[in-house]
């Protein structure tokens, strides 16, 4: 029996990413107000952050498979997630000027009771960046509502060396795992998107 996806993310990246691989889904945003512990390794903080937005939304769709996602940029020993304003962009540009930073996305699936969640971690290379360059890039407003204050996926490609991971994951969707890890909660028995067919 097919159950239907959910995606419990307002995220037009994640979105995009679901409708590359052409998985059938709906879209309910949670409303949850996220906690986070501390002490919480960056992993544990993305799995948590995506269980959360899950298990809301699946209170309302038992018979789903609701899927949550989040993710941050760590530089050292600190989480950058999405800037308060431009001079906080500025900023965490700036930090990761030439240097190498992480990517963690977690992901939960939650589905009658049940949930799994997972990482993946990806380190990207930043080209050493002008004062001009970062000052340019947060004028097109981009960066200020990504985690990290930069988007792989769009103008903030110019500013990567290089990565060594998940291209995906850094966008904000590791959709090849998804797919795989989907087969047990939607597609029980179905072979179509084993990873060997």
């Amino acid at each position: 029996m097919t159950k239907p996806l959910i995606l419990a993310s307002a995220s037009p990246r994640r979105k995009e990413l679901l409708e590359l691989v052409q998985i059938p889904f709906e879209i309910h945003v949670s409303e949850v107000e996220e906690k986070i512990e501390e002490t919480a390794s960056p992993a544990e903080v993305v799995m948590s952050l995506a269980a959360q937005k899950a298990a809301d939304v699946a209170r309302h769709y038992p018979h789903a498979v609701v899927l949550g996602a989040d993710t941050i940029v760590t530089y050292g020993a600190r989480m950058l997630g999405k800037p308060n304003s431009k001079e906080e962009a500025v900023e965490m540009l700036r930090l990761l000027s030439g240097n190498i930073h992480e990517v963690y996305t977690g992901v939960a699936l939650v589905s009658e009771g049940e949930t799994f969640t997972f990482y993946e971690r990806t380190e990207v290379t930043f080209w050493k960046l002008s004062e001009e360059e970062i000052q340019a890039y947060v004028e097109t407003g981009e960066p200020l509502d990504k985690a990290g204050s930069y988007g792989i996926q769009g103008k903030g490609a110019t500013l990567v060396k290089k990565i060594n991971g998940d291209y995906y994951s850094v966008v904000g969707l590791p959709v090849a795992r998804i797919v795989r890890e989907l087969r047990s909660f939607i597609w029980e028995g179905n072979d179509a998107y084993k990873p060997d067919s």
